[in-house]
C-alpha cells in the first residue's frame, strides 16, 4: 500500500513579499512511495506517452493551433467541439490528424465536454488543457513528477502565466470561504509544491484512476463553478489537489471564445445560476433561497443604477446575473441537453 502524505490545508495571507509565497501551510507536502524505476525510465524519455491530452472547444479557431502544436507527438489527443461555426474541428484536424476528435451538434457544456473526453482515456493521465493555454514538455515533465511523488494526489496544476508573464494564480480555498479572504493582487506563486482547496481548470492533469473513484463533472452545471464542485468531490473522496509551481505554463485567457454582447450575457447568466446550483448542492435549499433573493435585490438595484449613469457594459452584466438568479428559482436548467435543475445534497468537505 502506497504511505499516505498528510498535508494541512493552505490559508491565503497577504503577500509576504516579492520572492516569498502569498501562501502559508502548516505543513510541508511529504512525499509517498518513490516512483518506480520503469515509471522514471518512461518519463525521461518522453512523459507524453503517459497522457491522453483532452480539449473541449468553441469558437476556438484563433487558438487551436498553437495549443496544439506544443503538445508531444506520442501524446493521445482527444477533442470535443462544442457546436464551433468556425471551422476549428478543421483546423485541428489539420493541426493533428491522429487526434480523435468529436463534433456536438449543440454545445454541452464544459463539464459535459470533458467526460466526453474522459471516456475515451485510456492512460495513466489525462491532461485537461483550455484551448487557449500552451503547456510545453517541460511543464508536463514536472507534472507527473509530482504525481509520482505524491500517489494521493487526483489533481495537479502548473503556475499560470497570461501571454504577457504575469502570474495569474491557479489556486484558492474553498469556494464557500473564498469572499472572506483578502486581495490576491502582487501575489506571488510558493516556492514548492502545496495542498489547495481549488485548482484552476485552466489546466490541471488528472489522475484517472482517481477521476473513477470521484467520478465525472456534474453535467447539470453549463459554465463556471464545474471546476469548484469537482475539488470539493476531490477532498470528500480521500484525495488531494496540488499546485506545482515549478511547471509553468501560459493561459492567454478568454482566448477560447469570441467576444460579444451575447457571450457576454451567456457567461454572466451561467456564473449566477452555477453558483445558487453550487450553494443547494452544499448547503441545501434553504440557504440557497436566501442567498438568491438577496441576489435578486442586488442585481435589480445595480442594472438600474448603471443604466442611469450610462454604463452599458456593467448594466448589462448585471442584467445577465439578475437573469440568471431568475431562471435558477424558476426551476430553469442550465444545460440544454440535461432538464436536472436541481442538485443531489452533498455533504461540504471539512475544513
Amino acid at each position: 500500500m502506497l504511505n499516505r502524505y498528510k498535508v494541512r490545508l493552505l490559508v491565503p495571507t497577504r503577500p509576504l513579499g516579492p520572492k516569498s509565497s502569498s501562501l502559508k501551510i502548516s505543513r510541508n507536502l511529504v512525499p509517498g512511495m518513490a516512483t518506480s524505476t520503469e515509471h522514471m525510465t518512461e518519463l525521461s524519455n518522453d512523459p507524453w506517452r503517459r497522457v491522453s491530452v483532452v480539449i473541449v472547444t468553441h469558437h476556438s479557431r484563433a487558438v487551436i493551433k498553437d495549443c496544439l502544436a506544443e503538445i508531444g507527438a506520442s501524446a493521445e489527443v482527444v477533442i470535443i467541439d462544442n457546436a464551433s461555426d468556425d471551422d476549428t474541428p478543421d483546423l485541428a484536424r489539420r493541426a493533428r490528424p491522429d487526434a480523435i476528435i468529436r463534433k456536438n451538434g449543440v454545445g454541452v457544456g464544459y463539464g459535459a465536454g470533458a467526460n466526453l473526453g474522459l471516456m475515451s482515456v485510456a492512460r495513466e493521465f489525462a491532461l485537461l488543457a483550455n484551448p487557449d493555454s500552451r503547456v510545453d514538455t517541460t511543464a508536463l515533465t514536472r507534472l507527473i513528477e509530482a504525481a509520482d511523488t505524491y500517489p494521493d494526489s487526483a489533481l495537479l496544476a502548473p503556475t499560470v502565466l497570461d501571454d504577457a508573464g504575469l502570474y495569474e494564480p491557479a489556486h484558492d480555498v474553498a469556494l464557500f470561504g473564498r469572499h472572506l479572504q483578502p486581495p490576491r493582487d502582487g501575489e506571488q506563486p510558493p516556492e514548492g509544491p502545496i495542498c489547495a482547496d481549488h485548482l484552476s481548470g485552466a489546466v490541471v492533469l488528472l489522475r484517472m484512476d482517481s477521476y473513477r473513484s470521484i467520478g465525472p463533472f456534474d453535467e447539470a452545471i453549463f459554465l463556471y463553478y464545474e471546476d469548484d464542485d469537482f475539488c470539493m468531490r476531490i477532498r470528500t473522496a480521500g484525495f488531494s489537489s496540488i499546485l506545482v509551481p515549478q511547471a509553468v505554463v501560459n493561459h492567454s485567457g478568454g482566448g477560447s471564445v469570441r467576444p460579444s454582447a451575447a457571450y457576454r450575457w451567456e457567461k454572466y447568466w451561467h456564473m449566477a445560476w452555477s453558483r445558487l446550483y453550487l450553494e443547494q448542492k452544499y448547503h441545501g435549499a434553504a440557504a440557497c433561497t436566501a442567498i438568491a433573493l438577496l441576489s435578486l435585490l442586488r442585481f435589480t438595484a445595480k442594472t438600474i443604477g448603471n443604466a442611469l449613469t450610462l454604463r452599458r457594459a456593467k448594466a448589462w452584466r448585471d442584467l445577465a446575473r439578475l437573469f440568471g438568479t431568475l431562471g435558477y428559482l424558476l426551476h430553469v436548467p442550465a444545460s440544454r441537453t440535461v432538464s436536472r435543475s436541481r442538485p443531489v445534497r452533498t455533504k461540504a468537505p471539512s475544513i
